[in-house]
């Protein structure tokens, strides 16, 4: 059986997923009377501690339509340089909404300084986008920002009179890596973004939680963004497993990934990164050939400097044993 290590948004529906899929009562969401999407939306909100939750399509588009909300044509919203709602989203919220980004790099820890924050909010000028939003991502590139940070954000921009969406994509593994629950750092961001369909092993879809009214708002642009779905309770029902059943098991992708990493930090020639959660990056001499060799013995995974490997649902400890093996071979070469 092939191993898939490219990203946790490879996973397969499990059986009880396709079951709940297949038995799930539907309705038209965009007339807000499919049962399921309105179960998953309920159950969203509760679990994020927020007032109200949206369906969409996938997690770019949730960060999109909480900027739109939140902001104005013509107004910024501050974010990381390397952050996902700027660099690997299409510029959607410039494109679509004329909201401007105003990217500061992310520090060694992967947080924001806010102080570096404070420099590049500007004054009220008619020369100048006014920031309206701090958008802050929880994980980072695998790494953990702790709940301390969030909070200490969360007061920053109320002093400085922004709101503050957080792009939890994969917040089951911040906050289980914390050992909290994804309400408490929902808590420190007026709208969270949730992606069901990468740790949490869903086939589609994200969720987005805040206030009613904006979210409200953000369900007006997703119908323009083309993110009004029909009959989405097919899909809701996979969500609404994802997190009542897959939310606990998320420690099991971490603890592989920290024995991938150990066991790959022992090969010669393998340097790895300290694992928090459930991405290993890995640098070797020749990532292509490694890539290549893993190729030959089922494992997929793709080239880079560092690589990243990332363990999920479909990967469990003897798919583990198996990567490590055959990076055995490779340096045996």
């Amino acid at each position: 059986m092939s191993i898939d290590l490219r990203s946790d948004t490879v996973t397969k529906p499990t059986a009880a997923m396709r079951q709940a899929m297949a038995a799930a009562e539907v309705g038209d969401d965009v007339f807000g009377d499919d049962p399921t999407v309105n179960r998953l939306q309920e159950l969203a909100a509760e679990t994020l501690g927020k007032e109200a939750a949206l369906f969409v399509p996938s997690g770019t588009q949730s960060n999109l339509v909480a900027i739109l909300a939140h902001c104005q044509r013509g107004d910024e919203y501050i974010v990381g340089d390397t952050a996902h709602t700027y660099r690997y989203e299409a510029g959607g919220a410039a494109v679509l909404g004329s909201v401007q980004p105003q990217p500061i790099p992310f520090e060694p820890d992967h947080t924001l300084s806010l102080d570096k924050v404070a420099a590049v909010i500007k004054p009220f000028d008619p020369h100048f986008a006014q920031a309206r939003l701090l958008c802050l991502e929880n994980t980072v590139h695998g790494q953990v920002t702790s709940l301390d940070y969030h909070r200490s954000a969360q007061a920053f921009a109320q002093e400085r009179g922004l709101a503050v969406h957080l792009d939890g994509a994969r917040l089951a593994n911040a906050a289980t890596a914390q050992g909290i629950k994804m309400a408490d750092l929902a808590a420190t961001a007026d709208t969270v973004s949730l992606c069901l369909s990468k740790g949490l092993g869903a086939p589609v879809g994200s969720v987005l939680a805040g206030p009613a009214e904006i979210v409200a708002e953000a369900r007006r642009w997703r119908k323009m963004v083309g993110g009004g779905m029909r009959q989405a309770g097919v899909l809701a029902a996979a969500g609404i497993m994802a997190l009542t059943e897959h939310v606990d098991r998320i420690a099991d992708d971490h603890a592989n990934a920290a024995a991938l990493g150990e066991g790959l930090g022992a090969l010669e020639g393998f340097e790895v990164a300290p694992v928090q959660t459930n991405m290993v990056f890995l640098t070797v001499d020749q990532p292509e050939a490694l890539v290549s060799h893993f190729a030959a013995r089922g494992i997929v995974a793709l080239a880079g400097s560092p690589m990243r490997l990332v363990t999920h649902l479909d990967v469990d400890a003897e798919a583990i044993e198996r990567v490590i093996g055959a990076a055995t071979t490779f340096t045996n070469q």
